[in-house]
């Protein structure tokens, strides 16, 4: 008798059930072939280099067909890719293992030389005293490591601030609170993506540190978000024209307000967690 046909006692939650599925929780049965070293290898290269078709194929429609995710998730069409969110998280966890371009991860210096920068000198200030801390290297690196573990949480707040002015811009066109967000997700994978890891890795091999100074990377920004947000508005909001032209312009004002002010809470939250 084949495996899928007899009858099992689900480990997880004790239910009895034919085939190779709980009918009640989805635990599957282990078979021999589970354990074996091609099973093993398989979920390495899984693991390792992410080969798996819901994550290439939604990380190449972010790319090449920006606002398609968000609006295939919207419509309930969401079998077929892996979830923004799910590839939102992945993403982050890759940025921050070598985030050598500072957008949502912000060194003390990044945080010096933002708008808000002129009003934390005070904070550190007092910061190094109560920690007993005189020099401003040594509390550079105490905050370095803090921050980047605080901000793998908190880019999240990007995304919701990134999200609020979308309900206004776009109020007539039949989107709820959620869809804005989720296509915020889709805009925030696309930066992770393109102006984060990918920038990473051609300044790393072309060694093109030298030349990237902050007015570089707010022209990268804007260029590469403009293209996001004119294509996407065309696809999810089904805007066009100079209407979109105009929307999207007004919100590469607003993402760069957004990462300002997500830059400034990131600061404070830092400070205060030292």
């Amino acid at each position: 008798m084949e495996v899928s046909s007899q009858e099992h006692i689900c480990k997880n939650c004790g239910n009895h059930f034919t085939g190779l599925y709980c009918n009640l929780c989805g635990e599957k049965v282990l078979l021999p072939q589970d354990r074996s070293f091609r099973t093993f290898l398989s979920n390495i290269l899984i693991a390792i280099t992410f080969v798996d078709s819901k994550f290439i194929k939604t990380l190449w429609l972010v790319v090449r067909k920006p606002g398609f995710i968000s609006w295939e998730f919207a419509e309930g069409r969401r079998v077929k890719y892996l979830r923004p969110l799910s590839l939102f998280f992945v993403l982050n966890m890759i940025y921050f293992l070598f985030p050598t371009i500072q957008l949502f991860n912000a060194s003390l210096r990044t945080q010096l030389n933002s708008l808000h920068g002129r009003y934390a000198v005070t904070g550190i200030v007092n910061k190094m005293n109560a920690l007993g801390i005189k020099d401003i290297s040594s509390f550079a690196l105490v905050y370095d490591q803090k921050t980047t573990s605080l901000a793998k949480m908190m880019v999240i707040v990007f995304v919701v601030l990134a999200s609020l002015p979308l309900n206004f811009l776009y109020r007539s066109r039949n989107r709820f609170f959620t869809d804005h967000v989720g296509f915020s997700v889709e805009l925030a994978c696309f930066n992770l993506l393109v102006n984060a890891i990918l920038l990473t890795i051609v300044v790393n091999v072309f060694r093109l540190g030298s030349y990237l100074d902050e007015i570089v990377l707010t022209g990268i920004f804007i260029f590469t978000n403009l293209y996001f947000l004119i294509r996407s508005g065309r696809i999810f909001y089904k805007e066009r024209g100079l209407r979109l032209v105009l929307k999207s312009l007004f919100m590469i004002i607003v993402l760069k307000a957004a990462l300002e002010l997500y830059r400034a809470v990131l600061f404070y939250v830092t400070l205060w967690s030292l």
